[in-house]
C-alpha cells in the first residue's frame, strides 16, 4: 500500500487522493490522472474519491488549487513587496522557475479543464490575481491596473510556456533568468517610453 493510502485510514482521504494526483502527475502527467488511477495509487476502493471529487474536473481543480497556493508562496517569497524593475524581474523569474520545476501541475494549473465551480480553485486564483494588481499598483503607480496586470501576468505566463514548450532553450537557469529578466526591463522602458510626457515649465 502507498503512503497515500496509509493517509487514507488516518480518515484523511481527500489528502490522500490528492497525494496520489501529484505523484501519478508527475509521473505520467495529465494522461495518467484518473479518478481510477488516484483509487489505486491511493490504496483505496475506486468509488472512494467520489466522496470528495465529483468527477476528474473537480479533481483537477483541487491540485489546480494547491499549485496556486504553492505558487503565491514562491512569488512572495521571491520579493514580497516588489516596486521596481528589478524587483518584478525576479518575481518574474520565480514564476517561470516553478513552471519548469512542477511542469505537470503548472499544465494542470492552466492548461487543464477545472471545475467552474470550485470555490477552493477560485478563491486560490483570486489569490494570484490579487497578488498580481499589487505589484502592478506598486511597480506603475501611472498605469490602468487592470489593463497593466493582464499584461503583466500575460507576458510572465507566455515566457513560462514558452520555456516549458521547447520554443525557448530551459536548459540553464542562469539563461532563461537572464531572458526573463530582460523582456521585464523591457516592459519598463516601453512603458516609459509611451507614458504621456508633462509639459515643462
Amino acid at each position: 500500500m502507498s503512503p497515500a493510502g496509509a493517509s487514507y485510514h488516518h480518515g484523511d482521504l481527500r489528502a490522500a487522493c490528492l497525494r496520489a494526483a501529484r505523484e501519478l502527475l508527475e509521473e505520467d502527467g495529465s494522461a495518467g490522472l484518473s479518478l481510477r488511477a488516484v483509487a489505486r495509487r491511493a490504496g483505496v476502493s475506486q468509488t472512494a474519491p467520489y466522496r470528495h471529487f465529483a468527477d476528474r474536473d473537480a479533481l483537477v481543480s483541487a491540485v489546480a488549487a494547491q499549485g496556486y497556493r504553492e505558487l503565491a508562496g514562491h512569488l512572495a517569497a521571491a520579493h514580497p513587496a516588489p516596486a521596481s524593475a528589478d524587483d518584478l524581474a525576479a518575481v518574474a523569474v520565480a514564476y517561470v522557475r516553478f513552471a519548469l520545476d512542477h511542469p505537470a501541475l503548472f499544465r494542470a494549473m492552466f492548461a487543464e479543464p477545472c471545475d467552474p465551480g470550485s470555490e477552493e480553485r477560485v478563491a486560490a486564483t483570486a489569490a494570484i490575481s490579487g497578488y498580481v494588481r499589487g505589484v502592478v499598483r506598486s511597480a506603475f503607480p501611472g498605469a490602468d491596473p487592470d489593463a497593466m496586470s493582464t499584461t503583466v501576468w500575460a507576458l510572465v505566463h507566455g515566457l513560462a510556456f514558452l520555456h516549458l514548450d521547447g520554443k525557448f532553450d530551459a536548459a540553464t537557469p542562469d539563461g532563461v533568468a537572464e531572458r526573463v529578466r530582460a523582456a521585464v526591463h523591457a516592459l519598463f522602458t516601453a512603458s516609459a517610453a509611451m507614458s504621456p510626457q508633462r509639459p515643462t515649465a
